[in-house]
């Protein structure tokens, strides 16, 4: 007897007339040198135990079909970001299609293409989904298909891992950069700032949300903090227990929230809080609030962009994240690059 897979609240589609391009919000500034400096760790739950959680709650089906394999890359034109135009989509790279690495369609953009695509939207009233794979993620959508459909039904997915950059190059679609969470704290801050839009954090061990926010306050002045939230671990294991943190996130009315508390967690979570706050924007950010908030060094930026931010965090939680690298993650990106590779040689 098949399982039943894992929930996936539904998302209202939003595909309204695509506004102008040209934002008057300037660029992202000097985020980068304070990420760099950012420190960080997440409660990393393991994607088969959550897995596990929702199918025994007998959830319905959402995006049967089987999983994508590793290594498979193709063009997604019903992907793309609501409300994407022919001019913004031309401008953003590839028409708006996406680059499919991994199981995950992957948006062909830049840090500062994500930071004017919200703030435009935003500005129009529209609020959205922000997913950031890396190969955990990826490992755990490729073999649920209703993960995978909670991921590709986001607004904009970006690559949060080095390994679905190196994927996306060798099949020949490259993407521009990486783009992380823990990076797009502070630049989408920093919009909030900048049109006075307040920003929830929700996620972290008690106490982190609030030494994120004082860390954002003090970083971005004029920030406004609508509010943080800690909820207990198996917070979701009921209904009550979602809802009652879906109160406290609506209650503070806000325009942006981050969410950190690991994939899938925190986007099942997203996707139901989308129902009840339409004009916010939500970024499923996993280890980014505690990175902001000091509790554990960030890998310095030479190790990011050599794709060793892994290794880094591993030597600083050899505990809890073994097992997750390199005994699931590595070997899964080993085949998954293997596979790009044989896919680029055999067209």
């Amino acid at each position: 007897m098949t399982p039943p897979r894992t929930r996936v609240p539904a998302v209202p589609g939003q595909r309204p007339s695509t506004p102008n391009p040209a934002s008057d919000f300037p660029p992202a500034r000097g985020h980068a040198a304070e990420a760099a400096s950012a420190r960080t760790s997440a409660p990393g739950a393991g994607h088969a135990a959550e897995s596990a959680r929702v199918r025994a709650a007998g959830s319905p089906v959402v995006g049967r079909g089987r999983g994508a394999e590793p290594g498979v890359a193709r063009t997604l034109p019903s992907e793309r970001p609501a409300g994407l135009g022919p001019a913004e989509a031309g401008r953003r790279g590839r028409a708006g299609e996406r680059v499919r690495v991994g199981g995950v369609g992957l948006d062909v953009v830049t840090e500062a293409d994500v930071v004017r695509w919200v703030a435009a939207e935003a500005a129009a009233g529209r609020g959205g989904r922000i997913v950031t794979p890396n190969v955990d993620i990826c490992r755990a959508v490729a073999r649920d298909p209703a993960l995978q459909e909670l991921v590709g039904s986001a607004e904009i997915v970006v690559a949060d891992g080095m390994p679905l950059v190196w994927a996306a190059r060798l099949l020949g679609t490259p993407l521009p950069e990486r783009v992380t969470g823990a990076d797009l704290i502070w630049s989408l801050s920093e919009v909030a700032a900048a049109r006075n839009w307040p920003v929830y954090l929700l996620g972290g061990p008690p106490g982190v949300a609030e030494l994120a926010a004082d860390e954002l306050r003090s970083c971005r002045p004029g920030l406004k903090v609508a509010g943080v939230h800690a909820p207990p671990y198996h917070f979701d294991d009921t209904a009550e227990g979602r809802q009652r943190v879906r109160r406290r996130v609506v209650a503070a009315r806000p325009r942006l929230v981050f969410v950190g508390l690991g994939f899938p967690r925190q986007d099942l979570l997203i996707a139901e809080l989308r129902e009840e706050l339409p004009q916010a924007w939500f970024v499923g950010c996993g280890a980014a609030i505690a990175f902001a908030a000091g509790t554990v060094q960030r890998a310095p930026r030479w190790m990011r962009r050599a794709g060793l931010e892994w290794a880094f965090r591993l030597m600083s939680e050899p505990g809890r994240l073994a097992r997750r690298y390199l005994v699931d993650d590595l070997p899964f990106a080993v085949r998954l690059l293997a596979g790009c590779l044989l896919t680029r040689l055999r067209r």
